[in-house]
């Protein structure tokens, strides 16, 4: 499967600097920011600064590397904004494409928490 990436994306042109965001965590592969509409007290977006537009995108052509830095970037959100070890709990969230209602062709995780969050899905339609 071919996957095209759009160089315009929010979160591409957040990576540029164009657009300003609050960042929770920056390490060499990964960027981690709040939500600017947050579902929950806790809401960040942990991205990739690659290229990548899902998850199986990025689990398919990124480097080793990459994936390690942006899963261990991952982990320490939840430390830092404290809904990890030790904390009630939190959410990972990866949208993808249109069934997904994937917003930003972008990879991204959502960590949410700071509240209980309720079933996952609602029942099928």
């Amino acid at each position: 499967m071919a996957y095209e990436y759009d160089d315009t994306n929010v979160f591409a042109r957040i990576l540029r600097g164009e657009i300003p965001s609050r960042t929770v965590l920056e390490t060499p592969h990964t960027l981690a920011f709040h939500d600017v509409r947050p579902q929950a007290p806790v809401h960040v977006l942990v991205i990739p600064k690659g290229r990548y537009v899902t998850f199986d995108h990025f689990a398919a052509e990124a480097s080793d590397a990459e994936i390690a830095d942006f899963t261990r970037a991952a982990g320490e959100v939840c430390r830092l904004t404290g809904v990890g070890a030790g904390g009630d709990g939190y959410r990972t969230i990866a949208n993808a494409g249109a069934h997904g209602v994937q917003e930003v062709p972008h990879y991204h995780l959502h960590i949410l928490g700071g509240r209980v969050l309720g079933r996952m899905l609602g029942q099928a339609g």
